[in-house]
């Protein structure tokens, strides 16, 4: 249960990012690659004659090159002779961040439950299940950042531990206060009084229901499943309970 993976940029597809550039306007060579599935999303510059283009192809990120000639096009990474790779930074203007935009828009627009001030300085998603004991030790780690202000964790309610975990999660969103009903629920830990609903209401099941399928297009496989965004804003990724060492790369220094 205790993952620490990359983020999964290979969900472009899931979330839409779109072609820069009509197909009529591309090379033959680039127009090749795209018949074959790939999705030219724009196009940078490169050294000797080269030019650019960030791509997507089966939901991974992809740098072609074209020869000056324009008649070939070659795939992958280019590195100069210091080993500097040449395609990290168009990659990830043109393809990373717009993705982590996207993926960080759609977690801000799900159904979560607050944890911390609303005007923390901090924001950390947080796909919770309500019978994960791993989300109940980061909640518990994360405590002196949340209760000193300095970080809103956002609980997007998830089942998928238990048969009854999707109904536990109704309970808490359907609570007439369910930041102090998530609050109680962790805190007790293993001795939680929470009860599974007998019935989740329509209304509310449709927002369980968009929460799963968001969880399952950013690759969750495990819960807690963390996104926080690192010093240089880029959006990233940890799957389980984070180590200690972890806890200020995603809260935050202290």
């Amino acid at each position: 249960m205790k993952l620490a993976n990359p983020l999964p940029f290979g969900l472009l597809i899931a979330l839409g990012l779109g072609s820069a550039q009509a197909a009529e306007d591309l090379p033959a060579p680039i127009r090749m690659v795209e018949s074959k599935g790939a999705r030219v999303i724009g196009q940078f510059d490169a050294p000797d004659g080269l030019k650019g283009y960030a791509a997507e192809y089966e939901g991974q990120a992809m740098a072609l090159y074209l020869t000056a000639d324009g008649k070939h096009v070659l795939s992958g990474r280019l590195f100069d002779a210091q080993g500097n790779d040449l395609s990290r930074e168009p990659l990830e203007r043109l393809v990373f961040a717009p993705m982590a935009k996207e993926m960080w828009a759609k977690m801000a627009s799900s159904t979560w439950i607050a944890d911390g001030k609303a005007d923390a300085p901090r924001i950390v998603y947080v796909f919770t299940d309500p019978n994960c004991p791993y989300c109940t030790m980061f909640w518990q780690q994360a405590r002196p950042w949340v209760e000193s202000g300095k970080v809103q964790l956002r609980h997007v309610m998830v089942g998928i531990i238990k048969p009854d975990s999707l109904a536990k999660a109704a309970t808490l969103l359907a609570d007439a206060d369910p930041a102090k009903a998530l609050h109680d629920h962790e805190l007790a830990g293993k001795s939680s009084p929470l009860k599974a609903t007998s019935r989740i209401p329509e209304a509310l099941q449709q927002k369980l229901d968009a929460n799963m399928t968001l969880a399952d297009q950013m690759g969750v496989n495990a819960t807690p499943s963390i996104f926080y965004l690192n010093d240089k804003g880029r959006m990233e990724q940890v799957q389980g309970a984070p180590r200690p060492e972890q806890l200020e790369q995603i809260l935050g220094g202290s």
